[in-house]
């Protein structure tokens, strides 16, 4: 029986198949596609401007954006990448050489302490950490070598990787200079009411631009300013450190402090009580409060995720898609909240919706 019920079942399932076949297409170039889609919506605003400064030259204004994209962004984090796998590197060797060793540093630190503090901690137990302190530089040789090896595969593998590159660039291109027809055509296209479609993608677009600008910078600038400490008071591999510190700086109150934090006692414990006070200053002063000055700034207050939902949506990101997870597990978060909060007001949208744009 050829019902219209028949007749529309069969091409919901028709257009949920080729959907799924069209995601599996992509899925070999899943991370070029995310950071293009990512890049567009950041550096909307500024395509935007260049547009109407240029008379509406629409392929100059998304060539000139992907030019400065590529200078102030792209170039930067391959360069800091590069340079990153050379102390990584580093790092590795004189660990397995014996040149570094935390052991070695925990027992200098309570050589040094005065015996009422070490009488002290003896009775609470902090004494004898020698296992845990191997534990941990076994961990650090452990994700050292993981880094130098994925370093390796990537340069084992440049074509793929260019390729992969070439095809963020030609999305991002296009994606930036035919964004508001795209997005306007997936509003209309969207079989939810138009309030609805409204919300999430304006949520989608607003998520994905906190979570880079407001997750992402505030951990880099984070980094950077505990690396240029480190690097100033002469501690090796302060790039390397400089990336921990920005991974580190997503968890809520410590943060980098798990990095400085020990480097400034080993200073103070070893005599260089100059050094150690100052990177404690610069801890807690500057990059302890460039996340209150800095976050406010660039993700404002009605687009802030909860600390606990960003860090937990983070770890389980990456835990599932590797670096791409950094933005995939907030952004799938805040959506999960988007769409719980439509449901439980009953349809109605819990915001005005906005106006036609990207």
């Amino acid at each position: 029986m050829n019902t219209p019920q028949l007749q529309r079942a069969v091409f919901l399932l028709l257009l949920a198949g080729i959907t799924l076949a069209f995601l599996w297409v992509l899925a070999p170039f899943a991370g070029a596609v995310l950071w293009a889609v990512t890049l567009a919506l950041l550096f909307n605003p500024l395509f935007q401007r260049l547009r109407r400064a240029l008379g509406g030259r629409v392929n100059l204004a998304a060539l000139l954006t992907l030019t400065i994209c590529l200078v102030i962004v792209i170039l930067p984090m391959i360069m800091v990448g590069a340079s990153l796998i050379d102390d990584v590197t580093s790092f590795v060797q004189r660990m397995r050489a014996g040149e570094i060793n935390l052991r070695s540093y925990y027992q200098q630190i309570v050589a040094a302490l005065p015996s009422w503090v070490t009488d002290w901690l003896g009775r609470l137990g902090f004494l004898n950490l020698e296992s845990m302190i191997d534990r941990i530089a076994s961990g650090l040789l452990q994700g050292g070598q993981l880094v130098a090896t994925h370093a390796l595969a990537i340069g084992q593998n440049t074509f793929q990787f260019l390729v992969q590159f070439v095809v963020m660039l030609y999305l991002l291109f296009f994606l930036l200079r035919d964004g508001v027809p795209l997005a306007r055509l997936l509003r209309e296209s969207a079989p939810l009411a138009r309030s609805h479609t409204h919300y999430l993608l304006n949520k989608f677009a607003t998520v994905i631009r906190a979570t880079v600008k407001g997750n992402v910078v505030v951990a880099i600038v984070q980094g950077a300013l505990g690396g240029l400490a480190l690097a100033v008071l002469g501690i090796t591999g302060a790039v390397f450190w400089s990336v921990v510190m920005a991974f580190l700086s997503l968890l809520p109150a410590v943060g980098a402090a798990l990095v400085w934090g020990p480097v400034a006692i080993y200073l103070l414990a070893t005599g260089a009580v100059w050094k150690g006070t100052a990177l404690i200053f610069w801890g807690v002063v500057v990059i302890g409060l460039s996340d209150n000055v800095l976050r406010p700034i660039l993700v404002g207050k009605d687009t802030k995720l909860p600390d606990y939902i960003v860090l937990v949506s983070t770890i389980g990101g990456m835990s599932l898609f590797g670096i791409n997870g950094f933005v995939i597990g907030p952004t799938i978060a805040a959506m999960f909240m988007a769409c719980w909060a439509l449901f439980t007001r009953r349809g109605h949208v819990p915001e005005a919706a906005p106006p036609d744009n990207p």
